[in-house]
């Protein structure tokens, strides 16, 4: 997709891997509802980009309102006059843990947010990209979409979810308009566990590679230029897709032994 002039949603856009992508995408020339559900990230990164108002516009929304969500096409369309993509960001993830250690609620806030807010996000904005000569819809699973890490499982079951949710659509729309990409990056340099609510597992001096939010930005918008399939973001996301295609087992006993110890140290 060429994306100068193209009016694209992006949500998370208050912070890390979501106000990227929303940077890169003004900066290509695109105009940008930022929606976030805190007002003051999105105020920061409207005063980020510097781009002229009315290329850019503001929505404070809880993906995990259906009410909220459904009103979003309708308060875009007000400010730009169409939508011609979604680019779902907003996430979290839970509390290192056990499965079986997670409170009820815990697990219903995960599943709320990265399943539920990304259909009910598509559901709400598909009637409208359908409309649309070109259009594109973006969806982030994760490196746990492609191989669980324990101590993460149900944030893991919900970005595999999330994976054949957008590539279920990718078949369902392969012969319309709307060009789908699914997003999987590995570990990010991003304030994920504080935004969650979450603390930080130590890593126990360890030295963790991750790929910065700026760097995933720009795959992803460069994944949504060429129509990507899938866009994988990091060395990690990389060969951890590799090897559990070629040898599954292998592969998840490797990142269970990881996160075992892991969660020994906590």
């Amino acid at each position: 997709m060429q994306l100068n002039g193209k009016v694209l949603a992006v949500t998370g856009a208050g912070n890390g891997i979501g106000r990227q992508t929303a940077l890169r995408l003004l900066a290509r020339g695109a105009r940008v509802a930022l929606i976030d559900l805190n007002e003051d990230w999105l105020r920061e990164t409207r005063a980020l980009a510097g781009a002229p108002e009315d290329r850019l516009s503001l929505h404070v929304a809880d993906v995990t309102d259906p009410a909220a969500v459904a009103s979003l096409p309708a308060a875009v369309l007000a400010e730009h006059g169409e939508v011609d993509g979604l680019v779902n960001i907003a996430g979290i993830i839970h509390r290192f843990a056990p499965v079986i250690e997670l409170e009820r609620g815990e697990i219903e806030r995960v599943v709320r947010v990265n399943l539920w807010g990304t259909i009910d996000m598509c559901l709400a904005f598909l009637p409208e990209l359908r409309t649309r000569p070109e259009a594109i819809l973006v969806n982030m699973s994760s490196l746990s979409g492609l191989i669980p890490f324990a101590g993460q499982t149900i944030y893991s079951a919900t970005k595999a979810a999330v994976k054949q949710f957008s590539e279920g659509l990718y078949q369902e729309l392969a012969d319309t308009n709307v060009t789908v990409v699914t997003v999987f990056p590995g570990n990010v340099s991003t304030n994920l566990s504080g935004n969650s609510g979450v603390a930080m597992i130590d890593s126990g001096g360890r030295k963790v590679r991750a790929s910065t939010p700026e760097r995933t930005a720009d795959l992803v918008v460069a994944g949504m230029e060429k129509g990507s399939f899938r866009v994988l973001v990091g060395q990690d996301a990389n060969l951890l897709d590799r090897l559990v295609r070629l040898a599954p087992r292998w592969a998840t006993n490797m990142v269970a032994g990881q996160m075992k110890n892991v969660l020994r140290a906590e």
